[in-house]
């Protein structure tokens, strides 16, 4: 059976910035316009609670997926770094990952939840679509053509 939790800081942090590593490694694209190397170094400090958070996937004692939400506003956060491991793939976990992290964001007090997604990404443009996201303002920079930004009303 596969769990969702939070990320426990520092115990998980090293699990966390592993399967971040896996997901970038994995893009169709090229992210290095993240400038990742920072943002890992405190990425504990964008991704607290109670205003951010990190959730993980864990079957087995192993980590399977995550997805993390980050504050842009007081009524604003964004989803970020969705990825699910090529083994858990095909049960619906991205979907799970997504609605937990919905309910986190309605329960920390925001009105609106942001992301951006690659053009090729189309498993993940179709699980937005499902969950009721629609074009919406960017709230990061994405200069790879075809980025879209979605957003949902919480």
């Amino acid at each position: 059976m596969t769990t969702i939790r939070r990320a426990k800081f520092p115990t998980d942090s090293a699990a966390v910035l592993s399967i971040w590593g896996e997901f970038i490694a994995n893009s169709p694209v090229n992210l290095d316009y993240q400038n990742n190397d920072l943002e890992f170094a405190n990425f504990t400090e964008k991704y607290a609670a109670p205003k951010g958070c990190v959730l993980l996937a864990e079957k087995d004692g192993a980590i399977v997926g995550c997805v993390a939400m980050r504050q842009v506003s007081l009524v604003i956060c964004e989803m970020k770094r969705l990825y699910v491991r090529p083994d858990a793939r095909g049960k619906h976990l991205g979907h799970a990952l997504s609605k937990r992290l919905i309910a986190e964001a309605r329960a920390s007090g925001y009105r609106e939840m942001r992301l951006d997604v690659q053009a090729k990404s189309l498993p993940a443009r179709k699980l937005y679509a499902d969950l009721g996201f629609v074009p919406a303002e960017p709230v990061s920079f994405n200069p790879v053509p075809g980025a879209s930004f979605l957003g949902l009303h919480l």
